[in-house]
């Protein structure tokens, strides 16, 4: 007979004395289970938004319009010109008010732009999934550079008519990296809100935070963002297992803002004219490394098979106990994992990453295209590059993929997903598919 059946009995057998010791004993165990036990989270779809083509400009069309701002000396249109043509970027898209001759960079081209992406993203998901707005009771919504009031998630509550009691949260000024912490904050609330939906929304604001300034280390990021935007719908009911995606495995989060090089390699401020602008400097790149490699230190053990992690401690060993002279020891991830979704940052970001962790062009690719396509979108990147993945028909059930993003700060974040089924790219209405059979493509 089971220990609950026993104790039931007691319950009820006229003992007072151990009625009450074995209830507090069941609220104890139940207490217990409900501390202990985990929710599965599961990515039941996600979507990309893809603007209009009248959005689109190449990197020479750019440039010609850049030009006809008036805002820039020839020495930065010429600067400018020399990042578009290393960038890695071929066409991509700009919102509404960078076409705008002349340009006015005000409050209603910002929400306007938001707007636009956000909801196109969020009304295909909602077209692809069927689930009613009245059943999501998670919400988080980050944006880095543009947060009016009402803040952008309470836009989203207005425009979908969310329930009156959604946990909404809006986070802000967190980079590239934020589409991770978006993920990870609202799997920590489906651990504690039962059969429920999470919708998360990872966009950036371009009209409000382009640069008109000179300085070099700011028109950076003038030459490598671009405008887009994702939602993303997670679950913890378990009836969403077979229909969903993929599950939520495992989140490392890196922050190294103790550094002050890092905290200030990415930092938003004025110029000596008073334009507001992102700053990058040249620790970024030195930053993002180290920031990788103590990501990886937590995340290998985690995913890595044991013959992996024997390797590299034997590697570790002979370097740091017996002092020999070898190089450190590359775990290798194609091993445990199959797709490696990489911010797309930059092609230098790029670049570095493939070396550093030695994997081949085939990983890259949803990367790389995706810089081509789109550009650094900042936060939804990585959700282009694994759209990317579905849209060429790599995606199987049981495929592991490994989300990699930085942000200032400096932050480097993981995410680690497992696919639950085949995704079918012909059941898939993501921004690829209308012209993913001329992928790849050469780079510029």
């Amino acid at each position: 007979m089971s220990l609950f059946l026993t104790l039931l009995m007691v319950l009820f057998s006229g003992h007072l004395s151990s009625a009450i010791f074995c209830s507090m004993v069941i609220i104890f165990l139940a207490t217990f289970y409900y501390s202990t036990h985990r929710h599965k989270v599961f990515l039941v779809d996600f979507a990309c938004y893809k603007p209009g083509d009248a959005l689109m400009g190449t990197n020479e069309v750019t440039i010609e319009h850049v030009k006809l701002l008036g805002v820039f000396s020839e020495e930065s249109m010429a600067f400018q010109k020399k990042i578009l043509k290393k960038s890695g970027i071929g066409q991509s898209y700009f919102p509404p008010a960078f076409w705008k001759l002349p340009p006015d960079s005000c409050m209603a081209d910002a929400r306007e732009e938001t707007e636009m992406v956000v909801f196109g993203a969020i009304d295909d998901l909602l077209t692809k999934t069927a689930v009613m707005v009245k059943d999501i009771g998670i919400l988080v919504f980050n944006c880095s550079l543009f947060n009016p009031t009402p803040s952008l998630a309470t836009t989203v509550v207005n425009r979908y008519k969310l329930r009156n009691n959604i946990l909404s949260y809006n986070l802000s000024g967190m980079g590239c990296s934020a589409g991770i912490i978006s993920i990870d904050l609202a799997k920590t609330l489906l651990q504690v809100h039962p059969n429920c939906y999470a919708l998360v929304v990872s966009t950036e604001n371009l009209t409000h935070g382009s640069y008109s300034g000179n300085n070099r280390s700011m028109l950076v990021s003038n030459c490598l963002f671009r405008m887009g935007g994702a939602a993303i719908l997670l679950s913890n009911r378990v009836s969403d297992h077979y229909s969903s995606k993929y599950e939520l495995i495992h989140i490392v989060r890196t922050h190294k803002g103790t550094d002050d090089r890092g905290y200030k390699c990415a930092f938003q401020e004025e110029d000596d004219n008073g334009n507001v602008g992102v700053n990058l400097t040249k620790d970024l790149a030195a930053t993002a490394g180290d920031a990788l490699k103590a990501n990886i230190a937590t995340l290998a053990p985690l995913v890595l098979p044991v013959s992996e992690q024997l390797a590299f401690f034997a590697n570790l060993v002979r370097r740091k106990v017996l002092k020999m002279k070898i190089k450190p020891y590359t775990p290798n991830f194609k091993l445990a994992l199959e797709h490696f979704c990489i911010h797309a940052g930059g092609r230098a970001v790029l670049d570095n990453i493939q070396k550093n962790l030695e994997l081949t062009d085939w990983h890259m690719e949803p990367s790389r295209m995706t810089l081509y396509k789109f550009g650094n979108t900042s936060s939804s990147s990585l959700w282009y590059e694994l759209a990317y993945s579905e849209a060429k028909g790599r995606i199987k059930k049981g495929d592991r993929v490994w989300q990699i993003a930085f942000g200032s700060g400096f932050k480097c974040n993981s995410g680690i997903w497992r696919a639950l089924r085949n995704v079918d790219p012909a059941m898939e209405g993501d921004p690829w598919m209308a012209e993913i059979d001329r992928f790849p493509v050469q780079e510029p």
